[in-house]
């Protein structure tokens, strides 16, 4: 699956992911392959992400919105 995370200035992630965990208003999540499509207000906290190859990334956010639907996730972080 895809991960892009957006901020005003820029195009801070694109890449594949097998695994990403955002910052929910209403407590953290994961989003998996084939997760269910959403649309999720994020709170101040960490993205966690893991690429294919294992390795395993942690941006910090403000807050922001995530779109999950197809297998791509967008962040628009702020």
């Amino acid at each position: 699956m895809t991960l892009e995370i957006i901020s005003a200035h820029e195009v801070t992630f694109t890449g594949e992911v097998t695994l990403v965990t955002l910052p929910g208003k209403l407590g953290s999540f994961t989003v998996l392959r084939n997760h269910a499509p959403l649309i999720s207000v994020l709170v101040k906290g960490p993205v966690h992400y893991l690429t294919p190859d294992g390795e395993s990334h942690d941006m910090e956010i403000n807050g922001g919105i995530a779109d999950v639907n197809d297998n791509k996730i967008s962040v628009l972080a702020y």
